[in-house]
């Protein structure tokens, strides 16, 4: 059953393949079933992105957290911080960085969740 070359699938694989699977079914559906059908491979489709690109885009934003805030700690307190110095006003879009890595942390979220969005391109450049 398994020979020398046998590699498991990676989780990406698996949640692609079941995406793949899902989508061959969706012209069998219609209606109500048809729209959940787009959903469940719509999700699928972001898992898998998550999966493929989640974790460097997860280390990008905390190392330019780290380097805009000048300290360092997990993604979640970096983001925190930032939050507090944006609302108290101590970092403003004057900032000479923060405007550049917002629009990187967003165009790494929507290259995620919606890859064929017509800005993505432009905002990647």
């Amino acid at each position: 059953m398994f020979g020398p070359d046998y590699k498991e699938p990676t989780t990406q694989q698996l949640v692609e393949a079941a995406a793949g699977f899902l989508e061959a079914q969706l012209p069998s559906l219609d209606g109500r079933a048809a729209f959940h059908g787009r959903v469940a491979v719509n999700v699928l489709g972001i898992v898998a992105r998550e999966l493929a690109l989640g974790p460097a885009a997860a280390e990008r934003e905390r190392e330019g957290l780290k380097a805009l805030l000048k300290r360092d700690g997990s993604l979640q307190d970096l983001r925190v911080e930032l939050c507090g110095r944006i609302r108290a006003g101590q970092l403003t879009q004057a900032h000479p960085t923060l405007l550049d890595h917002l629009a990187r942390t967003v165009a790494d979220r929507v290259a995620i969740e919606q890859p064929r969005y017509g800005s993505l391109k432009l905002a990647q450049d």
